[in-house]
């Protein structure tokens, strides 16, 4: 609706001091908008490229170097008892935290006991390359935390920036309505033109498990109708 009015504003400029004010707050917001939603839309990608990445390098741990230093451990266990325990590792950590303490648990126990558990079958490589494993685990963890607390802070502040285009809108109603009063099919258009059409959409909870993210659309219920009303902005 923003840019809409905006460009109603520049095909229809007015000489009035205070509607050039409000049309210049308004491209001010449209722009600021626009950046805002460039920056919302780059943390719910990083999110998404996160959580994807955190799935592959999960089952790629489980399936190799996890299942490799189990089976290296209860092998070990017959000499060394406490061994059998250390690698006894439970694939059904309920969150990748949960998941990324236990994997790194068994990394650190192999690294210490890495002699003793050699001469049990423990090829080095794969422990090198489990250590590896781990560290872009870690990195894909905190892309996804830092994505998300992008996508959030950039989503409320484009909450914040649609409430001021909405009011610039209904500033620019009265004045664009006493212009128009005679001119049906300009005054129709300008009606259009500051319409807010849109679906609100709640900001659900994150977690560190799922990657679920707020909505893009900036929409709150203060800015955009029930579902399937249209409204004008004044």
């Amino acid at each position: 609706m923003g840019s809409r009015a905006l460009e109603f504003s520049r095909a229809h400029p007015d000489t009035d001091p205070g509607y050039q004010a409000a049309a210049a707050r308004l491209e001010q917001l449209v722009a600021r908008a626009t950046t805002i939603a460039a920056a919302q839309r780059v943390g719910l990608i990083d999110t998404r490229a996160a959580s994807a990445r955190k799935q592959e390098l999960r089952r790629q741990m489980l399936s190799e170097p996890i299942a490799h230093l189990a089976q290296v451990g209860r092998a070990a266990a017959r000499d060394e008892h406490e061994l059998g325990k250390t690698f006894a590792f439970k694939p059904s950590a309920s969150t990748y935290l949960a998941f990324r303490t236990a994997a790194r648990g068994m990394a650190d126990a192999a690294q210490t006991h890495k002699e003793v558990l050699i001469k049990h079958g423990l090829a080095e490589s794969v422990l090198t390359e489990f250590v590896a494993l781990l560290d872009e685990f870690d990195a894909a963890l905190k892309l996804g935390i830092d994505g998300r607390t992008a996508h959030t802070g950039a989503t409320q502040e484009l909450y914040a920036v649609a409430g001021e285009i909405v009011r610039t809108a209904r500033v620019m109603d009265g004045r664009n309505r006493q212009r128009f009063r005679d001119d049906a099919q300009l005054l129709a258009s300008w009606t259009n033109a500051s319409r807010v059409l849109g679906t609100p959409r709640p900001v659900p909870p994150t977690t560190p498990e799922d990657g679920v993210t707020p909505a893009q659309d900036g929409s709150t219920p203060d800015t955009a109708p029930p579902a399937g009303e249209v409204r004008p902005a004044a």
